[in-house]
């Protein structure tokens, strides 16, 4: 019996470690990802311009442009030492510090010179140019964070302002330099060359499974692990093999949305459709599509999967590189190279997702169902309503959820409850429009149009349903404080998963406010969300 509880006990603290792992890094990427893809974007224009001969590489304003667009990436150890501090509940400015020490010009111009026997306190230095790079700072960081706990239980707390600060960096950095850089530096170029070496040997096959499993990855928030290796390979080579398979992925997703809004004839969801798709084609922002189109119509994502698995397989054949960081989208094409062989992958997977959604159509078996709740509690017809809670708990800010989508409102505005009780119930009287097939997870539209999205807990998608049940079957009509799932508690914690449940207003854009009608702790069926039109 012992020996069994200890089994258990080492699984709850695995994946309790790979949910704070995941969590740590989509929250310290989530802040920086739009200016990263904003610099992608003008790295992109200037390549258009260098190409038409409106610029060129020696003239002023290439140079200024170009600090414009790489500052990010040269800095990066700067920025991600801030916002993972930051995250982990560290001194931000700290962990920025640690960041730029290693870039501060004592340290570099030893690099240029490439100096030899170079020591700190007579231990030999391993010298490396650590701009753009991402995983030495990600664990140099770690580390300061841990020493930053133990300094606060120990540093008298009037002095800790300054002794903190002081005693982290004189301890971080010339661990960093000695230890934690070259590490993280090699941990990098493994990781590039296991990705050369896969692409090398299949290409094809590994930008099939890319494409094909970006899209759902994304959903899962498990794309954030992936995203360090994009800049790892950057930062070492220059190049990247993988952001090109993967980028075959949003392109398929812009494909079918542009097939549902050729072929719906209700103009609710072609409103739908077209608003997904100017923000995925202009800044590859597919969060619309996924939300609104994707996770609602399950027929489009085998077709979305399919299309990116063509998209990434023909990517990784041709050998396709990105050489910027860059969201995929229309603007953004330049960064890839070659782009004429980048352009038959991504816009390949566009075409066949679009075709596919023509021929085969976006819906299944409940086509009527899904038109006539469409139709009935549409996202053009909203009206002002109060949201009831699903849950009896506390109320917590949303921004407090670990998973990025809902803490930087991406998915839509809302709230966040940890739960005392395991019961979801309705919070509004409407129908059941998606029930995800693990159960963790609902979305109701109310008979005033709101689009609710009810998730119990953090990544307990990877549960596979175990601990929960559910009540209801997609597409029932329900009232308010009707029993829609319950959960096990407990054996969600035991397994190493945070409860906090995001109830989320997906059509936010529809409201001119979204805003909390409760606080503190509050009781199922009581108010919770206010919708102003």
């Amino acid at each position: 019996m012992n020996a069994i509880n200890t089994s258990e006990g080492t699984v709850e603290k695995k994946e309790t470690v790979m949910n704070k792992i995941l969590g740590t890094v989509s929250g310290s990427f989530a802040p920086i990802l739009g200016v990263l893809a904003g610099s992608g974007l003008i790295t992109a224009l200037l390549s258009i311009l260098i190409s038409l001969g409106w610029l060129s590489h020696e003239s002023g304003t290439y140079a200024i442009f170009s600090a414009a667009g790489h500052a990010i990436f040269y800095f990066f150890p700067v920025f991600l030492g801030i916002t993972l501090a930051t995250k982990l509940g560290a001194n931000g400015f700290v962990g920025g510090a640690i960041g730029a020490a290693l870039l501060e010009p004592h340290y570099t111009d030893l690099v240029a010179a490439k100096a030899q026997n170079v020591e700190f306190l007579g231990v030999p230095v391993i010298l490396a140019n650590y701009a753009s790079t991402v995983f030495p700072i990600l664990i140099a960081v770690s580390i300061y964070s841990l020493l930053n706990q133990l300094l606060k239980r120990v540093i008298y707390k009037d002095l800790q302002m300054f002794v903190n600060p002081l005693v982290s960096l004189i301890v971080i950095v010339p661990l960093t330099v000695l230890i934690f850089g070259p590490f993280g530096t090699y941990v990098g170029e493994a990781l590039a060359i296991l990705i050369q070496f896969l692409s090398a040997r299949s290409g094809l096959l590994t930008g099939a499974v890319m494409g094909a499993a970006w899209s759902f990855l994304t959903i899962l928030g498990l794309h954030w692990a992936v995203i360090p290796i994009f800049l790892a390979n950057l930062a070492s080579k220059g190049l990247d093999p993988l952001s090109p398979m993967v980028a075959a992925a949003p392109f398929a997703q812009m494909g079918m949305a542009l097939g549902v809004f050729f072929k719906t004839r209700d103009k609710d969801l072609k409103t739908l459709a077209g608003s997904g798709l100017i923000p995925g084609a202009l800044a590859g922002t597919t969060e619309i599509i996924t939300y609104g189109l994707l996770v609602r119509y399950k027929r489009t994502m085998l077709i979305v999967a399919i299309a990116g698995a063509i998209g990434g397989a023909i990517n990784g054949a041709f050998g396709v590189k990105g050489t910027g960081f860059a969201l995929p989208s229309f603007l953004s094409i330049p960064v890839f190279t070659p782009i004429g062989l980048y352009l038959i992958g991504t816009l390949g997977a566009l075409v066949i997702a679009l075709v596919l959604t023509l021929v085969l159509g976006y819906e299944g078996k409940n086509d009527t169902v899904a038109a006539k709740t469409v139709k009935e509690f549409g996202i053009s017809n909203v009206q002002r309503e109060i949201i009831g809670s699903p849950l009896s708990g506390e109320i917590i800010p949303l921004n407090k959820i670990s998973d990025p989508l809902f803490s930087t409102e991406t998915v839509g505005k809302g709230i966040a409850i940890e739960p005392t009780k395991g019961e979801v119930v309705a919070p509004v009287d409407g129908v059941v429009t998606t029930l995800f097939p693990t159960e963790h997870a609902i979305g109701i539209t109310s008979e005033g149009g709101a689009e609710i999205l009810i998730i119990v807990g953090v990544n307990t998608i990877n549960l596979k349903g175990k601990f929960f049940t559910a009540h209801v079957k997609q597409w029932d009509e329900v009232k308010r404080g009707d029993l829609l799932i319950e959960f096990d508690i407990e054996n969600i914690k035991a397994a190493g998963y945070d409860v906090k449940t995001p109830v989320v207003i997906t059509n936010t854009n529809q409201y001119l406010d979204v805003l909390p009608a409760n606080e503190g702790k509050v009781t199922a069926k009581d108010d919770l969300i206010k919708l102003f039109v």
